[in-house]
């Protein structure tokens, strides 16, 4: 199985304490959002989990636990964009602090294993289409050498990003001239050693020069583990989406970035009122099994395919 942690959430930034005694202990338990009291148990045993898929935006916390994961292959989705603390008001600044973070993650896992993802892409009177270039040229050139890969997306204003994003107007991409805009987005990640993809999006931007991305990448983990899998592409994903299926573990509500485009958190006060649930020695993220709750362990299995075949081994 491919372990996502997480979509809902960044457990590198503010849950890495309790995501490592889960692998310690070997299991955690997973809320069901759409049935309060459905909880599954998730076996976290090396011979199950083919790879971790981190998502973050501030991997600090856990540069100094990595070594604890060496029977788990993983890389990590780093999310860094040109935006100030109206966007994302709870990150530390990006030129002084994050740039280094990267790099220093970059250097300690392998550049491989860490994706840049410059998303959602969000124009407003501020952000304009030529504040994202620049942004985004800066980033790219600090970043040279310590990643191959550049994701990026548009946003999409689902109802709680409406919510959340209340006062700040949103220009809708189209004034700009999004080929030509996504054309230097391409010549600009080139420039730089990196490949550009787009993530779930439903417009074709290959004439541009950008992919289409799968974020949990069938390719990657097969290079990572050293072995082909078997899988299938995420249901429970949008049409759009290229991932292949995983294991979700994190919560709604519990990321406490703050990110006015979030889509993952109510509001503010949510997230507060259930991060004071957290401890980080409990089997479930912010909150804790009651009577009420039916634990069911989830049937999962890896999806390596151990038995190679003559193609593999000479090619095809």
């Amino acid at each position: 199985m491919i372990l996502s942690a997480s979509r809902r959430t960044d457990i590198p930034n503010y849950y890495s304490e309790w995501f490592m005694n889960r692998i310690r202990e070997g299991f955690l338990y997973v809320r069901n959002p759409l049935n309060n009291h459905q909880v599954s148990k998730i076996n976290l045993s090396p011979e199950l989990v083919d790879c971790i898929v981190f998502w973050t935006k501030n991997p600090l916390p856990m540069l100094n636990k990595l070594d604890d994961l060496r029977d788990y292959p993983y890389y990590f989705q780093f999310t860094l964009t040109g935006y100030g603390k109206d966007l994302e008001p709870n990150l530390p600044d990006k030129r002084e602090k994050m740039i280094g973070i990267f790099r220093d993650l970059s250097l300690k896992t392998g550049k491989e294993r860490v994706i840049w993802r410059y998303d959602p892409i969000i124009v407003t009177k501020r952000y304009t289409a030529e504040y994202h270039l620049r942004a985004f040229r800066t980033i790219a050139e600090a970043l040279r050498g310590y990643t191959d890969k550049a994701v990026v997306s548009f946003v999409d204003l689902y109802a709680k990003t409406k919510k959340n994003m209340q006062g700040i107007p949103v220009i809708p991409f189209e004034q700009y001239g999004l080929e030509e805009f996504a054309s230097e987005l391409a010549r600009i990640a080139g420039a730089n050693g990196m490949e550009i993809a787009a993530c779930a999006e439903s417009m074709d931007l290959s004439a541009c020069g950008i992919k289409r991305n799968s974020c949990i990448d069938k390719q990657l983990i097969e290079r990572l583990i050293g072995c082909k899998i078997s899988a299938q592409k995420d249901r429970n994903q949008r049409d759009e989406c290229g991932c292949i299926e995983s294991v979700e573990i994190g919560a709604y509500n519990t990321c406490r970035n703050g990110c006015r485009y979030c889509y993952a958190n109510y509001s503010s006060g949510r997230v507060m009122e259930t991060y004071g649930q957290y401890d980080p020695k409990s089997p479930i993220l912010c909150g804790s099994i009651s009577d009420q709750d039916r634990i069911t362990e989830r049937k999962l299995k890896s999806l390596k395919i151990e038995q190679m075949n003559i193609w593999d081994v000479y090619g095809s």
